[in-house]
């Protein structure tokens, strides 16, 4: 079996937990001032910051196409027809609409579909995982019900200073998104479990209050003193960063995952401000291969 996943995801693992399986990724585009490029190959996630710094357009990206599931499940099926095919959450991309068209275009190989509900660094522990179980022979019925254990067990939520970019994109109302604006909120957002949809959890006034709104909200879902596997991304934003772990490791014991700029199709709808931060509890991980 092979494992084909794309680019709304971030794959920033240590060594020691990095999938020795070749992962095959299908990628989002960005455009930018007319020029388009590959998420995380012809663009990563700091160039891009550098470039919207020097513009006053906004990027536009777009979701992989059925041709280019089709070409990569026609290509693997000549070694292994079998393939496992983990997505990106359909309700903030039609990543999976376009893995199932891709499918039904290529009958010589046996795909299986996941749609996450998920994103970011919570979709690439499911997708590093579900590489890891493949290497040591877990059948595939076993790897797909450990991504839906992690998923369930994971959450992503995030803030940001500039809305802008979420306005623009179409991720907050453009009402709502002026209103906030002109009220200099700053909003908390999750993504549901149900739709894969992202949700507003709540707003502050400030942008620190914001990050110590982020820490309320793990402590509505985990007493402090919890055991997680906890991951801090962002945007181009490393002073949010430090401020926000320094808020998160003296509430919970934490095992920290490295710290990184999240996938460039991501972040050309959030701006350079986005600081956010994925968690789940460390007993998920404890039986990984």
């Amino acid at each position: 079996m092979q494992i084909v996943a794309d680019t709304g995801m971030d794959l920033l693992l240590p060594p020691e937990l990095m999938p020795e399986v070749e992962i095959h990724l299908v990628r989002h585009a960005i455009t930018l001032d007319g020029k388009t490029y590959l998420s995380g190959l012809d663009i990563q996630a700091g160039e891009l910051q550098e470039m919207l710094a020097k513009t006053n357009s906004f990027p536009t990206t777009s979701q992989p196409s059925a041709g280019d599931f089709a070409a990569i499940y026609k290509k693997l099926a000549t070694t292994d027809p079998d393939i496992l095919s983990i997505q990106m959450s359909s309700g903030l991309s039609g990543t999976v609409n376009a893995a199932k068209a891709g499918a039904e275009m290529t009958p010589e190989a046996n795909v299986t579909i996941v749609d996450t509900k998920t994103l970011c660094a919570v979709l690439g522990w499911q997708v590093a995982a579900a590489a890891r179980a493949l290497k040591a022979g877990w059948s595939k019925e076993k790897i797909i019900a450990l991504v839906e254990r992690i998923g369930a067990a994971s959450e992503s939520i995030y803030t940001l200073d500039d809305l802008k970019y979420l306005i623009h994109g179409g991720r907050i109302s453009h009402m709502k998104g002026l209103i906030a604006s002109v009220l200099k909120l700053r909003p908390l957002i999750g993504v549901e479990k149900v739709g894969g949809t992202y949700e507003q959890l709540g707003a502050e006034r400030s942008f620190e209050r914001a990050l110590k709104g982020l820490v309320e909200h793990m402590k509505k879902r985990h007493a402090p003193g919890s055991a997680l596997r906890v991951q801090v991304l962002h945007a181009d934003n490393p002073k949010g960063v430090e401020a926000l772990r320094n808020l998160i490791t003296p509430v919970f014991n934490c095992t920290f995952l490295p710290v990184g700029n999240m996938s460039p199709v991501l972040a050309a709808h959030t701006g350079p401000t986005m600081v956010g931060v994925a968690f789940a509890p460390l007993s998920t991980f404890q039986d990984l291969p």
